[in-house]
């Protein structure tokens, strides 16, 4: 007989997989034979430049990076970090401790609740947003404050709509720009206000900055550590998986706090043994060395990113072509639901979209659409939809 064991509470307490019907209808479609197109999934399509790819094969060849790696990463590494930010952004760190390693950014923005926060605790969380934001809080016992990003308030959080008691017993925000899945960019003004916020009611600010260098038409996303104070209530959460085409070797850091660096670097000691050297010479590799394949992989989403607007707009829609990430966020049409809209679009046309609500409530409404797939399969997706759907109200 085989024994059934009682999940504890916080697996309970996750919400479920949003994504599993359209799973279901995906596998169905596949094996009837259906050519499906996924423009769903934000993970690169381009290769990993070259360069990075011959310092791994250099490293791993060396004995001593298959010993144990240190938890918060080689100091080495993080010196690299530090000049990275330095040249790009003019951001000062230290590496010794202000830069810790990740296993990934994802990683460090899960733990990073487990750092700070309390079974019962607050945490102001945008929605829609990445999911981990809120997944980390709820393994820690935490209990998120949703932020409303609308298209109003051109998705960014309305800070005065958030109640004082809840400001108060806030410990943590999330923040996320640029943005996904929306794809919205933030300012200077935003960024002062969320330093004012944080210092008003003691909440640290993580920052996280996956999308900083997916950014077209002469548009520079800034970093949230360049503004005055941005160091003395937060941290950004940084990898290299976007900016190389590196989204499998799971390799980023948080930066910013010296404070809240150790708390991270003293949580992984306990959890893991870091990532492997070899890897952490590559992503060194990838922020000390040429910067060419960067600027070619912006050409290429920019193409792209101009040629799906453009179809989607002469179906009806009436969108901004955004200025950074590899998404385009659109409201679904009229009659329709952000599930019901992904299922009929795979149903009738074999392509995958990502619907809104798998982001949180106010995701509802809208559908993600992902730049990475090559041209040729772009088109010929934007092609089935004109076929099959035409043109659409609102």
């Amino acid at each position: 007989m085989t024994l059934q064991f009682e999940q504890a509470q916080r697996i309970k307490n996750l919400p479920p997989y949003l994504f599993a019907r359209i799973e279901k209808l995906v596998a169905e479609k596949k094996a009837a034979g259906v050519d499906i197109i996924s423009l769903g999934i934000g993970d690169p399509d381009m290769p990993t430049p070259e360069h990075i790819i011959e310092e791994l094969q250099k490293q791993a060849a060396v004995p001593v990076n298959h010993q144990y790696p240190s938890s918060v990463g080689m100091l080495s590494f993080r010196q690299a970090v530090a000049d990275w930010y330095r040249k790009r952004s003019g951001v000062e760190l230290d590496p010794a401790t202000e830069v810790v390693s990740l296993i990934g950014s994802k990683e460090g923005i899960a733990h990073i609740s487990w750092c700070y926060l309390n079974p019962g605790d607050t945490v102001l969380v945008p929605d829609p947003g990445y999911p981990v934001y809120s997944g980390g809080a709820i393994l820690a016992g935490a209990e998120p404050y949703y932020m409303p990003l609308t298209a109003e308030n051109k998705f960014l959080p309305d800070l005065n709509a958030i109640p004082a008691e809840v400001a108060r017993k806030a410990k943590m925000m999330f923040i996320n720009y640029p943005n996904n899945p929306t794809g919205a960019v933030a300012g200077e003004e935003f960024y002062l206000a969320v330093i004012d916020f944080a210092k008003e009611y003691n909440i640290l600010v993580c920052h996280d900055a996956a999308y900083c260098d997916m950014a077209f038409d002469g548009y520079k996303p800034p970093s949230f550590l360049q503004f005055p104070g941005a160091k003395d209530v937060g941290i950004e959460f940084l990898s290299v998986s976007k900016t190389y085409n590196m989204t499998g070797w799971r390799i980023g850091w948080a930066a910013g706090h010296p404070g809240v660096v150790d708390a991270l670097g003293r949580l992984k000691s306990n959890i893991d043994s870091g990532q492997f050297q070899a890897i952490q010479y590559a992503a060194m590799k990838g922020l000390t060395g040429p910067q060419d394949s960067v600027e070619r992989m912006q050409k290429v989403y920019r193409e792209r990113r101009d040629i799906l607007v453009d179809a989607l707009n002469s179906m009806g829609w009436q969108l901004e072509k955004p200025k950074a990430t590899f998404y385009v966020w659109a409201p679904v049409p009229a009659g329709y639901t952000s599930a019901s809209f992904a299922e009929m679009v795979l149903d009738k046309c074999g392509v995958i979209i990502t619907p809104g609500n798998g982001y949180g409530e106010n995701g509802e409404g809208f559908f993600r659409i992902a730049l990475t797939v090559e041209k040729d399969r772009m088109m010929e997706a934007l092609d089935r939809m004109k076929k099959n759907i035409g043109t659409v109200k609102f």
